[in-house]
């Protein structure tokens, strides 16, 4: 058995070993400038954020807004009002449901953006 060529191959196989955990460091800040450059954590927050608010806007308007058009439909049920002419039925109520979620969004977003920019003095073209 030689033990010199045993010593050489081991370090050999530290070099080896040393050089794998810099492409690993390597990889990380590659990673890291990747979110930062993409601002990916910002976005992920927003994707949350508007999963909430999503949520958030369907109870206000099933929970409180509806229910008052509930008073002006016959029978109450808005969600399932349906206007037939011969074999096509037009589900106007569920439409009707989503013109008003879609305005309460755009309304929303219209005030915070409108109370975000107060502050911006830069001009917009």
């Amino acid at each position: 058995m030689d033990l010199k060529k045993i010593g050489n191959s081991g370090n050999k196989l530290g070099a080896d070993v040393d050089m794998l955990g810099k492409g690993a460091k390597g990889f990380n800040k590659d990673f890291m400038d990747f979110l930062q450059k993409y601002q990916v954590i910002g976005l992920a927050v927003a994707f949350v954020i508007g999963t909430a608010a999503t949520k958030l806007v369907n109870s206000t308007v099933n929970d409180i807004i509806m229910p008052l058009v509930a008073v002006l439909i016959p029978g109450g049920e808005w969600r399932t009002a349906v206007f037939e002419i011969g074999p096509i039925k037009f589900l106007l109520g569920d439409f009707v449901g989503a013109v008003i979620d879609f305005a309460i969004i755009a309304l929303v977003i219209f005030i915070i953006v409108k109370y975000i920019m107060k502050g911006d003095t830069a001009k917009k073209v």
